[in-house]
């Protein structure tokens, strides 16, 4: 079932998104050669808890860190490690999240470890490319698979594919809701899109095959063919107007919640 947010609701959402969207700036200062993948975790754990909330990921379904930390081949839900070293010309993605108020965010973004190859940056700025080629029709009346759609279309005409496994959600009093939000589908398809929908859209892409395993540990999912992936994510309102980023810098929120600076509002 599709549980459309109230003002309140939404406000909530947006404070646990304010610290999810402050993290990711100092995540891209923190990363570089020689860190570990526990160390990401440690900072994203730290901060999150400064600021009076919970990780939304720590314990959930039994995960054992407060970010998911994946390198190169594995896609997403990399479990960090002291003993995982950066190296240079690695790429990571961290997918990390927030409790406020019993709400919840969840946002990704894959970051350059130092100089990184080619294949590697186009990568990452398709996997970013694709969620605002699927935010564009983040908009009242639209049909959720039309931004699989778009998201599908974008990643494919760069070469690279479209993890199949593994989707965006719904998010809000729990951290995976109603409706899956596929990176992949038809024009025209899915529920219609109305205000008070809050979406976690996060094109998960590989330069290689979608074909994915996930590893001994039961958790961390990596591509069969060990071609790098990508994971960017944003925590998404749908609105009257244009549609909030919740994660993302460009919103401001108000004393009557959350306002786009382009002036769509819930």
């Amino acid at each position: 079932m599709i549980v459309l947010r109230s003002r309140e609701e939404i406000s909530n959402i947006a404070g646990a998104a304010d610290i999810t969207r402050q993290m990711f700036a100092g995540l891209a200062e923190l990363i570089v050669p020689g860190i570990s993948t526990k160390d990401i975790d440690r900072y994203v754990e730290d901060y999150i808890v400064r600021h009076g909330m919970r990780p939304a990921f720590k314990g959930y379904g039994g995960f054992p860190a407060s970010a998911c930390v994946s390198v190169n081949e594995e896609v997403i839900h990399g479990i960090p490690s002291k003993k995982r070293i950066l190296r240079e010309g690695d790429i990571v993605s961290v997918d990390l999240g927030a409790v406020y108020k019993g709400y919840y965010s969840d946002a990704a973004r894959t970051y350059p470890v130092g100089e990184i190859s080619p294949l590697c940056q186009r990568l990452l700025d398709t996997a970013e490319a694709g969620f605002f080629a699927g935010l564009k029709y983040c908009r009242k009346g639209c049909r959720l698979h039309d931004v699989s759609h778009a998201i599908q279309q974008c990643v494919e005409a760069e070469g690279f594919s479209v993890i199949r496994d593994y989707v965006g959600h719904g998010v809000g009093r729990d951290l995976h809701e109603d409706p899956p939000v596929p990176n992949y589908g038809k024009a025209g398809h899915g529920p219609q899109l109305v205000p008070g929908m809050v979406l976690a859209i996060e094109p998960m892409i590989a330069a290689g095959s979608y074909d994915v395993k996930v590893l001994a540990n039961e958790w961390t999912v990596v591509t069969k063919d060990g071609q790098p992936a990508a994971h960017y994510e944003n925590t998404v309102v749908i609105t009257d107007g244009d549609p909030l980023l919740l994660t993302y810098p460009g919103y401001e929120r108000t004393d009557k919640g959350p306002k786009a600076q382009d002036g769509g509002a819930f």
